[in-house]
């Protein structure tokens, strides 16, 4: 049975944040989320129902029209759903799959990469710590530091960690998150770079 997924958006562009900042990526955004970010930025993406329906052949259809090889799966919240049967098709096809979640649900299929972006909203399960290849924090208001660090203390040893300033107030943070990773070098800094660029 091809199954399918409520879809918000799906294009070709470079990832912006995090580890893989810079490299060329095709993103599949997934409709639904009950996290509630009161700064998420596409909050159009949280009701999956006035999202249209996308079987996994169509999405690896249009996946493969293109000459990367790096996809992300993103959202609204993008673990709601068994991934099982997209992960697996993409993975089949040669791509490497990531994917970003607020891991307030556990994750339902092998991906290559799990960038955990936990939210006050909503807690994480316990799993996403052990499944983390990345922690990345929004860093929206000074004691976000200190949440921050609460999370750092239980992710996988091997688990990257970043500070993103929530771009609305970054002018006035970045110069403290610099500071802040100066003196505490464990953390990097990770930027919406694609903010920059003026692509998605």
């Amino acid at each position: 049975m091809d199954v399918s997924y409520p879809v918000m958006e799906h294009f070709y562009t470079i990832q912006g944040e995090g580890k893989f900042t810079g490299n060329a990526a095709y993103f599949i955004r997934l409709g639904g989320c009950d996290v509630g970010c009161v700064w998420c930025d596409v909050k159009e993406s949280w009701d999956a129902s006035i999202h249209p329906q996308m079987s996994v052949s169509e999405l690896l259809n249009e996946v493969e029209k293109h000459p990367g090889n790096f996809v992300v799966l993103t959202g609204g919240e993008p673990a709601m759903y068994d991934l099982h049967p997209l992960v697996d098709a993409l993975q089949a096809a040669g791509k490497t799959v990531a994917i970003e979640t607020s891991g307030s649900y556990d994750l339902l299929g092998k991906v290559d990469w799990y960038t955990f972006s936990p939210k006050k909203f909503k807690a994480p399960v316990s799993d996403a710590y052990q499944k983390a290849n990345e922690l990345k924090v929004v860093i929206y208001h000074k004691s976000d530091f200190e949440w921050a660090e609460t999370h750092a203390q239980q992710v996988n040893d091997d688990c990257l960690l970043y500070l993103q300033p929530e771009w609305s107030k970054q002018e006035r943070l970045l110069p403290e998150l610099v500071d802040y990773v100066k003196n505490n070098p464990k953390w990097r800094i990770s930027l919406q770079t694609h903010k920059y660029l003026n692509i998605p």
